[in-house]
């Protein structure tokens, strides 16, 4: 039988400003470990730490500006668009442009703070 997911998680966030993540299946909410997704938004101006994370993420921009720095530059990913960061690449995510972003984030295997990898703050 299908199993409803009646409501999101709401997880804190990493980064400058508050950011909102609802995590609707993943290993907070559902106890999923290959798989998390989230709905994230997040503020114009925010930032978050560097990362190296232990999973590949698959990112849906539904709303603004997502900003992804990576080892070999820098990518804006708008709304309609999506980004995959493999298991392994350095990635920062941010939001430069008014109104900030909507988006949805897909980890295989789910994201967990132990893997993340985040830099260290200076």
């Amino acid at each position: 039988m299908p199993r409803l997911i009646a409501a999101p998680a709401v997880i804190e966030a990493a980064g400058n400003k508050p950011k909102i993540i609802k995590e609707y299946a993943g290993r907070v909410n559902s106890g999923h470990e290959n798989a998390s997704v989230a709905h994230m938004l997040a503020p114009e101006g925010w930032l978050e730490p560097g990362q190296r994370p232990a999973f590949e993420e698959i990112t849906v921009v539904l709303k603004g500006l997502l900003r992804v720095e990576h080892e070999d530059g820098v990518m804006d990913v708008r709304e309609g668009q999506a980004v995959v960061a493999r298991a392994g690449e350095w990635i920062r995510y941010s939001c430069p442009e008014n109104g900030g972003a909507e988006y949805v984030a897909v980890c295989l295997p789910a994201f967990s703070p132990d893997t993340v990898h985040r830099d260290e703050e200076s």
